[in-house]
């Protein structure tokens, strides 16, 4: 019996709402005191992976399937958020809110360093834009750093939280867990999201082993003892501590801030993305079942989302895009006067970010010229 033969069980939406931490501040104009931890880790390469499950098939589907539902996390983004957002814009596209997330507990305890608290935190935000026509797509980092007016929210378990002005980006996620991360990314951009993913940095390191590593090149040396990471300007295949360890640092490359963090994130992603396109997948039965096994235990996903079949429907229409066909930008930020450990919107050039994704078109140059950045760009490049 086939995977696609299954009957779809249910699944129990969960909520996530453990308090987090604010970041690393900066002392003095262009430089930033060391960061605690700086856990960074994005990824949506998860999606990808997971779709490698549909070509399960014979006598034991049955329960791989089920094996691998068991696994997913769900929670109910649209109860808890109910009927005041944004409109969803019916041309085709989607907006999928993708967070990294520290959750500070079991392995991930022990690669961060923190307490085994349970607490957890959000340090990597992106929205991807999904074209009509599922052939190319947009990604816009959002820094963590980012000064906001946070609204009032309710997370999945109905727990009320007051807006909140001048606050960081992080703090909606650790204030009132997936679904206040989702009502402020909404309220930021005017953009309603149609599918929210997290995936957790131990289950980030565990799928690049899995893969059997990534690819890269560097083109400068990069030495972080925070994020146990040297690497010497050259080719490497980055296992996953040495991949986790990169989409960390914020203090080996560049002018040590998020920004420049999030450039490295961004060249590791599409290096990602191309090395899942083409790995021999289907070559190896255990190693896809070893891959979609990590990928649906990394993910947490919006209730739509939460099982096997939704999800591998999903990313089955993701499939067709490649590295080549993503443009990845960082939202327009400037540094804040009053303090320049933290970014603000600059909201004429965020608006046109805005627009152009809720008209599914391309983002315009002009909207991230002369913007502030973290001086890393170039640093990494697809090998």
């Amino acid at each position: 019996m086939s995977v696609e033969s299954m009957p779809e069980p249910g699944t129990t939406a969960t909520g996530i709402t453990e308090p987090g931490m604010n970041g690393p501040r900066r002392s003095g104009k262009g430089r930033r005191r060391k960061a605690r931890s700086g856990r960074s880790k994005a990824l949506l390469v998860t999606a990808w992976t997971a779709a490698g499950v549909v070509v399960l098939g014979g006598v034991g589907a049955g329960y791989v399937y089920f094996k691998l539902n068991g696994n997913l996390k769900s929670v109910d983004i649209n109860q808890a958020l109910g009927s005041e957002r944004p409109v969803k814009v019916d041309n085709g596209s989607e907006n999928v809110l993708v967070l990294g997330s520290d959750t500070r507990s079991g392995s991930n305890k022990k690669l961060g360093g923190g307490t085994d608290d349970g607490s957890a935190r959000s340090d990597t935000a992106m929205i991807i834009h999904v074209y009509e026509g599922h052939k190319k797509a947009s990604v816009v980092s959002i820094p963590r750093d980012t000064l906001i007016d946070r609204p009032k929210c309710t997370d999945t378990r109905g727990n009320t939280y007051p807006a909140a002005s001048g606050v960081m980006f992080n703090s909606a996620y650790s204030t009132g867990g997936a679904a206040c991360a989702v009502k402020t990314v909404e309220s930021l951009t005017g953009i309603r999201m149609d599918h929210y993913l997290e995936v957790d940095f131990s289950g980030f390191q565990k799928l690049i082993d899995d893969l059997g590593g990534v690819t890269v090149t560097t083109t400068k040396k990069i030495e972080d003892s925070d994020s146990h990471l040297n690497l010497k300007a050259g080719t490497h295949t980055l296992d996953g501590k040495q991949a986790l360890g990169l989409v960390r640092t914020r203090h080996g490359v560049g002018d040590g801030s998020d920004l420049g963090r999030i450039q490295l994130q961004q060249a590791f992603i599409k290096a990602l993305v191309d090395q899942v396109k083409h790995v021999g997948l289907l070559t190896s039965p255990k190693k896809l079942y070893d891959l979609a096994d990590t990928a649906t235990k990394a993910v947490t996903a919006d209730s739509d989302l939460g099982s096997v079949n939704s999800l591998m429907d999903f990313v089955d229409g993701l499939k067709g895009i490649s590295s080549s066909h993503m443009k990845m930008v960082t939202m327009p930020v400037r540094y804040d006067p009053a303090d320049p450990n933290r970014v603000v919107v600059a909201k004429a050039k965020a608006e046109q970010v805005w627009t152009a994704l809720k008209n599914d078109r391309p983002i315009p140059a002009s909207a991230t010229k002369g913007t502030a950045t973290g001086q890393a760009k170039g640093v990494v490049t697809a090998s």
